[in-house]
């Protein structure tokens, strides 16, 4: 090594390696209390309920409101991205970036009309499918595998009424039973960093 890489080695900041027990989970949604208790938002509705459980609260941090919690030596940190839906990327880059995540330690939790009400499916890699946040997000990361929990939201809406049902609020059944489907992808999530992709796949996806 030559005095002059010598001298840049001694003044370089030295890369921080992720951390492999640190997750990023992203419960993508739209700020603002219009959506609250939407469909679109049931991803907010996912980490949300993860930050009960643990009893954590959110705080507003750059490009979103963060919490964290530790379980079984784990590391996960809970994301609402405050770009709205369609600019989700920016803010799951910069939090990976941030937090030194793995692409195979973030978890981007969405909804899916594709999926009857209730169905959940969690994939290691995929398309986008139509979804403005996915989409947003392969766009920034320059990839699509990275992982992915869709949850069913159903599509029990009559023709051009799409933007209505997804942007609308939970029926009253719905209302009833969603407490358990928010309940059961916190489970997931939970084992998502605890046992790993293929074992969540198989104990916890719902068709």
């Amino acid at each position: 090594m030559n005095i002059f890489a010598r001298i840049k080695a001694y003044f370089s900041t030295p890369e921080i390696e992720p951390d492999p027990m640190r997750y990023l989970i992203a419960g993508l949604g739209n700020m603002g209390a219009e959506y609250d208790g939407t469909r679109h938002n049931v991803g907010f509705d996912v980490v949300d309920t993860l930050a009960r459980r643990y009893n954590v609260k959110f705080a507003n941090k750059t490009l979103g409101d963060i919490a964290e919690f530790k379980h079984k030596g784990r590391t996960f940190v809970l994301l609402k991205p405050s770009t709205f839906m369609n600019l989700s990327g920016k803010s799951v880059n910069y939090w990976m970036q941030d937090r030194k995540i793995k692409p195979e330690n973030l978890l981007v939790i969405i909804d899916d009309m594709n999926l009857d009400f209730g169905s959940q499916r969690l994939k290691g890699k995929g398309s986008h499918g139509g979804h403005n946040g996915l989409k947003d997000i392969e766009r920034v990361l320059g990839t699509s595998k990275y992982p992915r929990l869709r949850i069913g939201i159903g599509s029990n809406f009559s023709r051009g009424r799409q933007v209505d049902f997804v942007l609308g609020k939970w029926s009253d059944k719905e209302a009833v039973d969603i407490p358990e489907v928010l309940s059961h992808a916190a489970d997931t999530v939970e084992a998502f960093g605890t046992i790993g992709m293929a074992h969540t796949m198989s104990q916890f996806n719902r068709k």
